[in-house]
């Protein structure tokens, strides 16, 4: 790792998270990109510990002691998880044409940074190619068999890369979701009724904006456009925001959680064909559907426990 170099721009997404941010900036310090894109949300109406968490984040990013140059988006106002990652990365891809990203609770082991940089450099000019994932929700996959990483469906945005070409296929309102031409296109996408049903049903969610988010969206359009994605046979990024004041980790998901972080080998070995790995694919969806039904059980108990104590929900 010492002879790598990092040349690619690195964007960094940061809100209120002064613990975790530390942690990721110094990952990203001892990368030392060049360039270094920095999008900020601002303090949320209400919330009055907001303004001093937001100003210590931007002090702790503000601590760059390497040749870098330092480009920042920061909002006075609370944009929102939808709305603050979507502008801030059109924003950063109205500059860079590639770019590595991590959010504040997203920790990379260091050869995250050579993974991205080599395939963004791979799969440049390749268009089936959409996203370089640095999570494997599985931790390991496929790593006994010689190869660096396999292609998926079934993205994940802790931490990743991508080119301008790709992102701006994102429809971040999902606005063509409501067509059925481009939903049963999905479907004959994702090769598996049951996938399709899973992310059907999270896709109707974010269009009838009961789930406020932003990743869902690159997710379904990726899907739309028959993109692929990279996920590497090893994970490399462990997500450090589960806890009280995250967004929408606040339950400790002990298996996400605590999926190891390995180092990625290199020379890469890439796959014999661009194509996904359906066996990946289903896999994560079985695992993400026994989460689904936990969940639902354990909304539905503290429904109960509110009905029969009289709690209000929030």
């Amino acid at each position: 790792m010492s002879s790598f170099h990092l040349t690619t721009p690195v964007v960094l997404l940061v809100f209120n998270r002064p613990a975790q941010t530390a942690r990721v900036f110094a990952a990203i310090r001892e990368a030392r990109p060049v360039q270094l894109l920095i999008i900020a949300d601002g303090p949320r109406e209400g919330h009055p510990d907001d303004g001093a968490l937001c100003a210590e984040v931007r002090r702790i990013i503000a601590q760059v002691d390497w040749p870098c140059e330092v480009v920042k988006n920061y909002s006075d106002v609370n944009l929102g998880c939808k709305y603050r990652p979507i502008t801030g990365l059109d924003w950063a891809f109205g500059l860079i044409d590639e770019a590595i990203i991590l959010e504040d609770d997203c920790l990379p082991d260091p050869s995250f940074f050579r993974f991205c940089q080599e395939l963004l450099q791979f799969y440049r000019d390749d268009e089936r190619v959409m996203m370089i994932c640095g999570t494997n929700w599985l931790g390991t996959f496929k790593a006994e068999r010689p190869q660096s990483y396999s292609f998926t469906h079934y993205d994940c945005v802790w931490g990743w890369a991508s080119w301008r070409r790709a992102w701006r296929l994102n429809d971040g309102d999902l606005s063509l979701w409501g067509d059925q031409a481009v939903k049963d296109r999905v479907r004959s996408t994702l090769r598996s009724d049951a996938y399709y049903r899973l992310r059907a049903a999270t896709f109707d969610q974010v269009w009838q904006n009961k789930v406020v988010t932003w990743d869902y969206q690159w997710g379904c359009s990726r899907l739309i456009n028959g993109g692929l994605a990279i996920v590497p046979s090893i994970n490399l990024v462990a997500n450090i925001g589960y806890g009280a004041n995250a967004t929408h980790t606040i339950v400790l998901d002990e298996e996400l959680a605590s999926i190891a972080t390995g180092r990625a080998a290199f020379p890469l070995v890439h796959p014999d064909a661009t194509e996904p790995d359906l066996e990946y694919d289903l896999r994560v969806v079985d695992m993400m559907r026994r989460k689904k039904s936990l969940v639902a059980r354990v909304v539905r108990l503290w429904q109960l426990i509110g009905m029969r104590t009289g709690a209000k929900g929030t």
